[in-house]
């Protein structure tokens, strides 16, 4: 692919640990890259992926999809234009079940070290989220990592995304968490408390967000994605409370973007993947009303970042850490 003069852009989805070797040597050869996260299976391969990106003369993006869901978006607009006044508390979580049958194959989502499971995971697009809305996180407390499951079978074959697969009876060690959960400094000052789970039975992809200030707040369970809910001061008390705000063309992402522009026709991964690749072609493109840009690579160092605060913080009794 580095050597076809036809090939103009390629999209990482390949393992973590790949992604600094395929990065540098398309950058190298002039290729727009379109990394999915986390960034790099280290901080050293991320760093290096950074410096590849600031030396290169291409759009390089990381795949961060939720940032395309309509109802995420309009609660960063509401933030944005202090429609909830001055922010007093996030709160985030991202609990999922794909790891919660103890016989599911030991993939290489369950190798590497503390920071690389569960956090690295669901970790990474719950941190985005959250520094999405609120501002970059400028230190983190009380970090925690568990484990439920410490072995579990090996495949007999190759593992694909979540899937499962034919396992034998030998069993290998699981050499990440399950579980984790923090608390935030953003630079803001407010605070953030967060927790991921890939074990939690029941939950198939529960992202779910909470931004509260002191006149308003929003809510989104990725649960329910074509919805969110919205609540402020309004003038009349007896009609005050929390309302449900259906997606449609007021949203941002949603006109032109889906079959029906009509509130309530939902929306879902796929569609947040097909603006996500469609905000990378604008840049390439240098189009003149381009979407919101993807992040970089050096946001996504960031990312990684705060979870080896999380992961250190875990190691020091939950102390407070810096972010680097």
């Amino acid at each position: 692919m580095a050597a076809d003069p036809s090939i103009d852009a390629v999209s990482i989805v390949v393992g973590n640990d790949l992604h600094r070797p395929i990065a540098e040597e398309l950058i190298r050869a002039g290729k727009h890259v379109l990394c999915e996260k986390p960034l790099a299976g280290s901080i050293a391969d991320a760093e290096a992926m950074v410096a590849a990106e600031r030396a290169g003369d291409v759009v390089t993006s990381v795949g961060y999809t939720y940032r395309r869901s309509p109802a995420l978006a309009a609660i960063r607009g509401h933030v944005r234009d202090g429609e909830l006044g001055e922010l007093s508390l996030f709160n985030g979580r991202y609990w999922a079940d794909y790891a919660a049958d103890p016989r599911g194959p030991l993939s290489w989502r369950f190798n590497g070290g503390p920071g690389s499971g569960a956090l690295g995971d669901l970790g990474a697009h719950l941190i985005d989220v959250a520094e999405h809305i609120c501002g970059p996180i400028s230190s983190v407390t009380g970090g925690l990592l568990s484990t439920q499951i410490p072995q579990r079978p090996v495949p007999l074959g190759p593992v694909v995304g979540h899937e499962p697969a034919p396992v034998g009876a030998e069993l290998g060690e699981v050499g990440n968490e399950d579980t984790a959960a923090f608390t935030a400094r953003f630079g803001s000052g407010i605070t953030g408390s967060f927790s991921v789970s890939r074990t939690a039975f029941g939950m198939p992809n529960g992202l779910a967000v909470d931004a509260c200030g002191v006149s308003g707040r929003a809510s989104f369970d990725w649960h329910r994605p074509a919805e969110y809910t919205f609540d402020d001061a309004q003038p009349e008390a007896r009609t005050r409370g929390a309302r449900q705000v259906i997606a449609g063309p007021q949203l941002p992402y949603f006109a032109g973007g889906y079959p029906m522009q009509a509130p309530g026709n939902g929306g879902g991964n796929a569609e947040m993947f097909v603006y996500q690749c469609r905000a990378f072609l604008d840049q390439i493109a240098g189009i003149a009303d381009p979407l919101p840009a993807c992040a970089t690579f050096a946001d996504a160092l960031h990312t990684m970042n705060v979870i080896r605060a999380v992961v250190r913080s875990a190691e020091d009794g939950g102390a407070a850490v810096e972010v680097a």
